[in-house]
């Protein structure tokens, strides 16, 4: 019973109004919370209150393609058919655009062409926002001339096929709808009609004007409004003269102040210039005296070298001279001991000679160990003999005498 169409209603376009929702979309809506609690038992005077409350519109949304609130009341607009006065009203209603869409959407659907047209074309200068439900559940932001611009050129709104509608230059042709005025043209001729007004009331205003003030001329009048004029002028050129001498004045003040700071400045910078230049001069000065003394005590260091090289010079020669000197003279002291050590020598050669052939003669000689401690001994008198301080060149006869004292072997000849 809840979901019969109103027994009194009567058919749109051939059949039951609740027969241009979709069956699918029909039962969908017969099956939403919102149309079991909220559109129960609703009259045309109830369900404006129900619209009242809506803040979007929009189709189904969602996996299982929920239906809407706006498209429930839809549904009960078709099944209780309100009359087409409270159908107007709602589209007239100007505080809550929610309730404007609906009466828009429900004449689109049951209405006439020229009514369609009629009542929703001047809905195009309503530019207020509306939130679209998607149908991912999303939300999306409209206007409502874009709505009305849907139902009138479309075939399709909210998941609903809406009913065709003949274009409106047939319907023109045809004699049954006036051509389609703008709002802008409506404003354009309020405009013009002003303007029109305005320049009437203002040619009134001149020749008013121009009426007095040839009934006050007389030659008394004009005379003293002359002198009037020109002591008027008079007094403009001097208080133009006044202030010119005074932006003189006050330039020349400005341009003495400029060159007061300008040469104040300067002395300022010139006196920084000195400074900076005795600093530079000051710098210049300590560097050159710290060069002189570093110069001075590198000329004293190399004078102290120097001397210390020509010192350690002349001592060497002084060693070597008295080197020779102790050698000439060991020369000169021993020459029969030079000739006694050598026949030594030899007859200790020849006696050894003797020995050895003795010894392979008999087959027995001296003991081993007494030939080893000879043998010990002439190595020891060779080994100071030649350790190379008698070379006949002093400085290597130095050299060898001080590594013979530091136990290195002497120089090689």
């Amino acid at each position: 019973m809840a979901n019969r169409t109103d027994p009194t209603a009567r058919s749109v376009h051939g059949t039951n109004p609740q027969n241009l929702v979709e069956k699918i979309l029909r039962s969908k809506i017969y099956q939403n919370t919102y149309w079991k609690e909220q559109c129960f038992g609703l009259t045309a005077e109830t369900l404006v209150d129900k619209a009242m409350e809506l803040d979007h519109f929009g189709g189904t949304f969602g996996g299982n393609r929920k239906a809407t609130p706006f498209m429930c009341l839809t549904l009960k607009m078709l099944q209780i058919q309100p009359e087409k006065e409270i159908v107007v009203e709602f589209i007239k209603n100007e505080d809550y655009k929610y309730v404007r869409i609906l009466g828009a959407f429900y004449l689109r659907l049951v209405g006439k062409p020229t009514d369609v047209y009629q009542y929703l074309e001047p809905l195009y200068n309503d530019y207020r926002k509306l939130r679209r439900k998607l149908a991912d559940g999303g939300y999306t932001l409209s206007h409502v001339d874009e709505m009305i611009d849907e139902l009138l050129t479309t075939d399709y709104s909210c998941d609903i096929a809406l009913p065709r509608v003949p274009k409106r230059w047939t319907l023109e042709a045809a004699g049954q709808l006036e051509p389609r005025r703008s709002a802008l043209e409506d404003e354009e001729e309020e405009e013009e009609e002003k303007e029109e007004e305005e320049a009437a009331v203002n040619d009134l205003e001149a020749m008013d004007i121009d009426k007095d003030r040839r009934r006050s001329r007389s030659p008394i009048k004009e005379r003293d409004r002359e002198k009037e004029r020109d002591r008027d002028r008079h007094r403009d050129y001097r208080d133009r003269d006044r202030d010119r001498d005074r932006e003189y004045d006050r330039g020349r003040d400005r341009d003495r102040d400029r060159d007061y700071y300008r040469d104040r400045d300067h002395d300022r910078d010139r006196d920084k210039d000195r400074d900076l230049y005795r600093e530079r001069d000051r710098d210049r000065d300590r560097d050159y005296h710290r060069r002189d003394r570093d110069h001075g005590r590198d000329r004293e260091r190399d004078r102290h070298g120097d001397r210390d090289r020509r010192r350690g010079r002349s001592r060497s020669r002084s060693w070597e001279r008295r080197d020779r000197e102790r050698d000439r003279d060991q020369r000169s002291r021993s020459p029969s001991a030079d000739r006694k050590r050598s026949t030594t020598r030899r007859g200790r050669q020849e006696d050894d000679d003797l020995l050895e052939d003795g010894e392979h003669r008999s087959g027995h000689g001296e003991p081993g160990g007494k030939r080893k401690k000879k043998e010990k001994k002439e190595k020891k008198e060779k080994e100071q003999v030649t350790d190379g301080t008698d070379n006949p060149d002093p400085e290597i006869a130095e050299a060898n005498r001080l590594r013979a004292a530091l136990g290195l072997k002497p120089l090689r000849p």
